[in-house]
């Protein structure tokens, strides 16, 4: 059976994991990258599942990702290539985050979902290009420091 290979990033965080999807260009990246440097800064778990390609399905109800043997383990850094880090080789995930131009943005937006390998995921939308905004609203919307658990996906 062949597995579904996305245009996407995801991010395992704690035990909570992220898939961050947009057109090229968007952010993907340095999102992810943000989040690993904020998060492990916290002391917290938190590794790179795969950047920009993904191998997805799904497993009663719940979305696995997985990164693609030939970029396990590296990022493309803007303006520099594809880097080595540290890696988690697939994840569940939890929420995905959408990114979209900053035009787009409503101020308080509705619960949203999005259908991903037959697996119904909550999904938060946020500006391309905009880490000082998305961090925040990751952080809140997955229950993480300085926010606590106080909201379940």
């Amino acid at each position: 059976m062949d597995v579904p290979n996305i245009h996407a990033t995801a991010v395992l965080v704690g035990d909570r994991g992220l898939l961050v999807t947009g057109p090229s260009g968007a952010g993907k990246t340095a999102l992810a990258l943000a989040l690993v440097s904020r998060f492990c800064g916290l002391g917290l778990f938190c590794r790179l599942v795969a950047d920009d390609q993904l191998l997805v399905s799904g497993h009663g109800g719940r979305l696995v990702c997985r990164a693609p043997a030939a970029i396990a383990g590296l990022a493309e850094v803007y303006g520099i290539g594809p880097q080595k880090l540290s890696f988690a080789p697939a994840a569940v995930i939890d929420l995905v985050a959408r990114l979209v131009p900053a035009a787009q943005m409503p101020r308080l937006q509705p619960e949203a979902t999005q259908t991903i390998a037959g697996c119904v995921l909550p999904r938060l939308d946020l500006p391309a290009r905009d880490v000082v905004s998305a961090l925040p609203a990751l952080a809140a919307r997955l229950g993480l420091a300085p926010f606590g658990r106080a909201r379940p996906v």
